[in-house]
C-alpha cells in the first residue's frame, strides 16, 4: 500500500469560532495597527517610486555585484541596487548589470559629474566596463507610478468583489473583501514596521497575494454552499466550522507545499527578488489565516439564504439570529 502523507486528519471537529474574540478580534487590532503604523512611519519607497537613474553596464569580465557594490559606496550616492542581466542573445563576453541609484536631493535627475565619478569608481574594478545607456525617472514619473500601483490594487479588490458576489451572494463578497483587506494591510504594514524596500515587485507580490487569498477563500465558500443547501436546518455557526474542517486538509496541505518553495527561495534566492519571495511568503501565511477566520466570520455575522431553490431572498442576512 502507498504511503499517503497527510498533515492533517481525515476528519477533524475544530471548532473555529471558539477563540473568535482572540482571532477575529485580534485580526482587527492588527489591521488598525497596521494602518496606523503606515500612516506614522511611512513606507521606505525605492528607486521605482522615489526616482532615480538606471545605468547599464556592459564589460567583457564576469559582473562581481560584491565588487561593484564596494566601489560605488564611498561616493554616497544613498540607495543603489545592482543587478546582473541575463540573457541567452548575449555574446559569451557580453557581460551586463543594471545599477539603480536613488534622485539625489534637489535633482531632478543624476548629473554627468556623478555618472563619470560612477564610472571611474567601477573603472577600478573592471577597466573594461562601459556605460550604453543612461536612463533617470524625475519624482513626476514616481508619483504616477505610485498612483497605478494603487490603482492597479484597487481595481484588483473590486473585481474580484464583483466576481465573489456573482458567484455566491453579497455577503460572500463582503466576506471576502474584508479578507483581503486584511491580508494588504497587515503585508503592507510589516514592510512598514521594518522598513523593508517597497517598489514596484512588492506591488506584483500584492496582487499575487489578492489571488492566493481569495483562491483559498473560494475553496471555502463553495464548500459552505455546498453544505447550506445539504444541511438546510443545521445553524449556520455549525455549517461554517464543517465546511473549513472538510477544507483543512487541502488548506494546509497547499499552503505547506507553497511555503516551502518561498522558503527555499527567500533563503538562496538573492538579494534580487528577495523583497518579492517575503512579501509572498507572508502574504501565504496571513491569506490562509484569513480565509480560515476571517472570511467565514463576516458571513456568520452577515448570515446568508438558505433556501438556494427560490428567487426571493428577502430571507438573506435573518440567519445570524438562528443560526447560533
Amino acid at each position: 500500500m502507498a504511503y499517503r502523507l497527510k498533515l492533517v486528519p481525515e476528519k477533524t471537529n475544530i471548532d473555529f469560532f471558539r477563540w473568535a474574540p482572540v482571532t477575529f478580534g485580534g485580526s482587527v487590532a492588527l489591521v488598525v495597527a497596521a494602518i496606523v503604523l503606515t500612516l506614522v512611519m511611512g513606507l521606505n519607497f525605492g528607486i521605482d517610486f522615489k526616482g532615480g537613474t538606471t545605468i547599464r553596464t556592459e564589460s567583457t569580465q564576469a559582473v562581481d555585484v560584491g565588487s561593484y557594490r564596494q566601489a560605488v559606496q564611498p561616493l554616497n550616492l544613498g540607495d543603489v541596487s545592482i543587478t546582473e542581466v541575463y540573457d541567452p542573445t548575449f555574446r559569451e563576453d557580453q557581460h551586463v548589470a543594471m545599477l539603480r541609484i536613488q534622485a539625489q536631493e534637489g535633482a531632478e535627475a543624476i548629473t554627468p559629474e556623478i555618472i563619470a565619478s560612477v564610472e571611474a569608481a567601477l573603472k577600478g574594478v573592471d577597466p573594461s566596463i562601459t556605460f550604453p545607456s543612461v536612463e533617470s525617472v524625475g519624482p513626476k514619473v514616481s508619483g504616477e507610478l505610485i498612483k497605478t500601483a494603487v490603482l492597479s490594487v484597487l481595481a484588483g479588490v473590486a473585481a474580484i468583489c464583483v466576481y465573489i458576489w456573482l458567484r455566491f451572494e453579497w455577503q460572500f463578497s463582503v466576506g471576502a473583501v474584508v479578507a483581503l483587506v486584511h491580508d494588504i494591510a497587515l503585508t503592507i504594514g510589516i514592510f512598514s514596521l521594518f522598513q523593508i524596500k517597497f517598489d514596484l515587485t512588492i506591488i506584483a507580490a500584492l496582487l499575487t497575494i489578492l489571488g492566493y487569498s481569495i483562491n483559498d477563500t473560494v475553496v471555502v465558500f463553495d464548500r459552505l454552499r455546498e453544505n447550506l443547501i445539504k444541511y438546510k436546518t443545521t445553524p449556520l455557526r455549525d455549517l461554517c466550522n464543517l465546511s473549513v474542517n472538510e477544507t483543512l486538509s487541502r488548506t494546509v496541505m497547499t499552503s505547506g507545499t507553497t511555503l516551502v518553495a518561498l522558503i527555499a527561495l527567500l533563503i538562496f534566492g538573492g538579494d534580487v527578488i528577495r523583497g518579492f519571495v517575503f512579501a509572498m511568503t507572508w502574504g501565504v501565511i496571513v491569506g490562509t489565516y484569513s480565509s480560515v477566520y476571517v472570511a467565514k466570520n463576516v458571513v456568520l455575522f452577515l448570515g446568508v439564504k438558505r433556501d438556494w431553490g427560490k428567487k426571493d431572498d428577502s430571507a438573506a442576512g435573518t440567519q445570524f439570529a438562528t443560526g447560533k
